[in-house]
């Protein structure tokens, strides 16, 4: 692959996009990223350059275009909450004038599968017709047309993910039932890196989707299977969309904003219906059980990457406490300025359990140490001293020690009953703002009874967890007393 040219990439903070420039970077391409908040690409290539633009304003983009070979078009205003079809059309139209002005060689553009004999909804319209703009803007344009994206981020997987995991009964609409052919990120991955390389004497529309047609209700099926969640589905026809839109505001509101205009495309069937990629790629895409696997597993690889928590820390930009949902996690988030170094922080953190205690609210957790032997949970085995550094597979009373970085980070996983999965993890730095210490909890519930003992029990856990982290950093400034104190008497 070569690595001369200079490409540009827009959509870099969107999940695809993001993929794409971690892909990109691996393969040593030089990059300039457009984005309306630089902050929110990190990347440490050195041949990555970030540049602060809006394709909604033409002028702020020139600087990104210089010298670029092939530019990247992942761009998508389905969240704007005003006429998000003009917002597209002007985008493409601002976006295709400054390619063709800069002397861009090829335009690559992913855009969504469907036959506009069936009269498109405004989603799936929009997004050909955006791609029309790019294709007579004199630009090489190809344009990859796919489906619904299988991984573990996507807005279709993770609202397949939330319904099949918080409804144990679902009212199914007559739309579930509309086929597509679902695509996993690894393969249109492959397709956009290739798409580099293909010859492409004029602009020309590309269909690409993985090796099943199935439908919503497969899907969910087929993640309910893997998940071993069982699940009932009763289908009600007279369900429209825009009804079934509304009530996945109810279920999934974190996806409410950009679900209820994606459920409206659902009543358009997006399959292949010219099959010349097999020709155009020498991909061999995988099928709907596959990718469902593939997502699952990557994304429990992702969590247990150094840099997980860092990435939560960066979402938050500062101190504070903050709920929120990270996929199928919940997350229970505290991040304070330390008066005391991070050094000593973490062996504070490192002392947790055995004579210790928990550092808060020791009476719960006996509490919930008798209940969970009375649920025939495993017997807690607790720490042989409080001095002896934490080392990885160690158990210690209600936790299993997951991961350990030290003097930096400490995951410890649950060994509780719980209907689902639940670790805490400490981290301690020193940064510009100062001594940092971040604190969460992460609970990945299994199944709507999973939902339910979250939102029943966090008002104890909120109290557990925030004198937790007090008391951390009060044990912290003790110690560093105690040390002064103790070299001034010496």
């Amino acid at each position: 692959m070569r690595e001369d040219r200079r490409i540009l990439l827009t959509g870099a903070t969107g999940y695809v996009g993001g993929k794409l420039l971690r892909k990109l970077e691996q393969t040593g391409q030089k990059i300039n990223c457009l984005a309306r908040d630089p902050s929110k690409i990190q990347s440490k290539a050195s041949k990555t350059f970030v540049f602060q633009g809006d394709v909604l304003e033409r002028s702020s983009m020139w600087a990104a275009f210089q010298g670029v070979d092939t530019a990247y078009y992942l761009v998508h205003s389905l969240g704007d909450k005003n006429d998000f079809e003009a917002h597209e059309m002007e985008a493409a139209a601002n976006f295709a004038s400054m390619a063709r002005g800069a002397g861009v060689r090829r335009i690559i553009y992913l855009g969504g599968l469907g036959n506009e004999s069936d009269g498109l909804s405004p989603h799936l319209r929009s997004r050909q017709d955006v791609g029309r703009v790019l294709r007579n803007s004199g630009v090489p344009t190809l344009e990859l047309r796919a489906s619904i994206v299988l991984g573990a981020g996507s807005l279709s997987f993770e609202m397949i993910r939330a319904l099949t995991e918080h409804l144990p009964f679902m009212v199914t609409p007559k739309w579930v039932s509309v086929q597509a052919q679902p695509i996993g990120i690894r393969d249109l991955l492959d397709y956009l890196v290739r798409a580099l390389e293909v010859e492409l004497p004029a602009s020309r529309v590309v269909e690409i989707g993985g090796a099943d047609q199935v439908s919503y209700r497969d899907l969910m099926v087929e993640y309910a299977r893997q998940r071993g969640l069982r699940r009932m589905m009763i289908p009600i026809p007279l369900l429209t969309p825009w009804l079934s839109s509304h009530w996945l505001g109810l279920v999934t509101p974190l996806y409410a904003a950009v679900g209820r205009k994606l459920i409206a495309s659902i009543r358009n069937s997006t399959v292949v219906e010219h099959p010349e990629s097999a020709d155009f790629f020498n991909i061999t895409p995988c099928g709907m059980t596959e990718a469902i696997s593939q997502a699952l597993a990557e994304e429990a690889l992702e969590f247990k990457e150094p840099s997980w928590l860092d990435s939560i820390a960066a979402r938050m930009q500062g101190t504070g406490h903050r709920v929120f949902h990270d996929k199928n996690r919940l997350i229970d988030y505290r991040c304070s300025t330390a008066s005391t170094s991070p050094l000593t922080l973490f062996h504070v953190v490192s002392s947790i359990g055995g004579d210790n205690g928990m550092f808060s609210c020791n009476g719960l957790w006996r509490v919930r140490e008798w209940a969970d032997r009375c649920l025939g949970g495993r017997n807690l085995r607790r720490r042989r001293g409080s001095e002896l550094p934490l080392t990885v597979g160690e158990k210690l009373d209600f936790f299993q020690v997951e991961i350990v970085e030290q003097d930096r980070r400490i995951r410890l996983k649950t060994q509780m009953k719980l209907p689902g999965e639940a670790w805490l993890e400490f981290k301690v730095e020193h940064s510009p703002e100062g001594n940092m210490f971040h604190h969460a909890v992460i609970y990945e519930p299994k199944g709507f009874m999973g939902l339910v003992y979250w939102h029943l029990t966090y008002p104890i856990h909120a109290l557990v967890f925030h004198g937790m982290h007090k008391a951390i950093l009060r044990e912290g400034i003790r110690q560093e007393y105690d040390a002064a104190a103790a070299m001034i008497t010496a």
